[in-house]
């Protein structure tokens, strides 16, 4: 157990975090460690151990107690790291392991396990960094492929491709996936590099190359202010709707694909813009059947997909690519990924009301209040959908403009590239950053 009176830290900059923790808020705690960098590590494991503890994590816990007692031990703070990493607050495991490596050079699985934590951090510059570092005595696999695949999502594919080149084929047959997703990531580098900049604004290309989906909007509010085309919070519309389905259809068109039904989803949102996009399309509905092909599956939020009865197995079933299936994805959150990637995907969100859900509104006073959610039959609110004015938002005006020709060139120019492989899950938002909630 841990002792406030005898273990409370001295620094200045964990002072927060423990009063934090003196009141019971565990995750202010910790969103407050966010703002303790530099703090001495033995004493942000006394944080740490003492949040775990009220968590009720043990293990991280245990980790926490032996790494304030001997922060110098590459064993205990590679135990730790590894504890962070997986009690989910591997920026914490960054220091640590950081530091392990600095004492133990030669240890690949320490480096390995900092390189997961940046990962899941996003920081992919620094995972590369630290990579490099080991350069000419990394394992291809998977040390030179973590090499190429974080080099990709810190933007750099000059660095991608030469490191890529050096890899031999795998020597066993658990690294055969990943070699042959790490070639379509590249191939896909390689046609969007033809028609669109692949710099770190370059929201619609990033998504292409990192998981085969072709972006329909951007956002049109706070592009410059840090959103880079990407949603925080959205309370969505029916005009929403349509006009990510006209764009679907643009998109279709581009690909030369002919379609000859809609598959509904089980989970009300899906099953509400799916009855629209076969008015749109012009295609019959039906409900989703593993294995169909020539269909667009059509899905409003995946994670509400997946939390229907029949959602984790469906989605196990999407993984998989039928040919001539498109799934289309309307509202896909960016900083919790779904557990498929779509082909198409209207807009990147943090946070998203439904038009049908609990939209906020102006009280007769003024204030902001929440409403009911639209119990109206779906087929009525597809019909709203349809009959909806499709005019984009005009938004602040700082956002570049997007007009359907220009995805429409994107998507000709890389539809020898699109609906290949597993649909593997995005774990990262790549070298297009964005501003986002805690």
């Amino acid at each position: 157990m841990f002792s406030r009176r005898k273990l409370r830290p001295t620094s200045p900059e964990l002072a927060p975090a423990w009063e934090h923790l003196d009141g019971g808020d565990v995750p202010g705690a910790l969103r407050a460690l966010r703002q303790a960098p530099t703090a001495p590590l033995g004493e942000v494991a006394v944080v740490v151990g003492r949040a775990a503890e009220s968590a009720g994590f043990d293990d991280l816990r245990k980790a926490a107690t032996e790494l304030a007692a001997h922060p110098d031990r590459v064993r205990a703070l590679y135990d730790y790291g590894y504890a962070c990493i997986e009690r989910g607050v591997p920026y914490l495991a960054v220091p640590a392991l950081r530091e392990a490596v600095r004492l133990a050079p030669d240890s690949a699985g320490v480096l390995r396990e900092l390189v997961s934590a940046y990962e899941d951090e996003g920081r992919h510059r620094e995972a590369v960094d630290a990579l490099l570092a080991r350069e000419d005595g990394l394992d291809d696999w998977p040390d030179r492929y973590l090499l190429v695949f974080n080099a990709v999502l810190a933007g750099d594919l000059e660095l991608a491709r030469r490191q890529h080149a050096r890899l031999s084929d795998p020597a066993e047959d658990i690294w055969f996936g990943a070699r042959d997703r790490q070639n379509r990531v590249l191939e896909r580098a390689a046609t969007v590099g033809r028609v669109s900049p692949l710099d770190h604004s370059d929201l619609r290309g990033w998504q292409y190359v990192m998981g085969g989906t072709v972006l329909g909007t951007l956002s049109p509010h706070g592009y410059d202010a840090g959103m880079t085309g990407r949603y925080a919070w959205s309370q969505d519309t029916h005009a929403q709707c349509l006009q990510g389905l006209l764009r679907l259809k643009a998109v279709l068109d581009a690909a030369g694909l002919r379609p000859r039904s809609v598959s509904l989803l089980p989970d009300r949102g899906s099953r509400i813009l799916g009855l629209a996009a076969a008015q749109v399309l012009g295609l019959p509905a039906e409900p989703f059947e593993e294995g169909r092909e020539d269909t667009v599956v059509i899905a409003y939020d995946l994670d509400d997909t997946a939390r229907t009865d029949r959602g984790p197995d469906i989605l196990g079933q999407l993984f998989h690519r039928v040919p001539g299936q498109v799934l289309h994805e309307h509202a896909s959150c960016w900083t919790d990924p779904p557990a498929v990637a779509a082909d198409s995907v209207t807009l990147l969100h943090q946070s998203i009301v439904a038009p049908w859900g609990e939209v906020l509104r102006l009280g007769d006073d003024g204030s902001t209040v929440r409403g009911e959610a639209d119990a109206r039959p779906e087929a009525e609110i597809a019909a709203e959908i349809v009959g909806a004015d499709p005019t984009p938002d005009a938004g602040d005006g700082e956002t570049p403009a997007d007009p359907v020709e220009r995805l429409t060139d994107f998507v000709s120019a890389v539809r020898g590239t699109w609906l290949r492989g597993d649909r593997d899950r995005l774990t990262s938002s790549g070298p297009v950053a964005s501003s986002r909630f805690l």
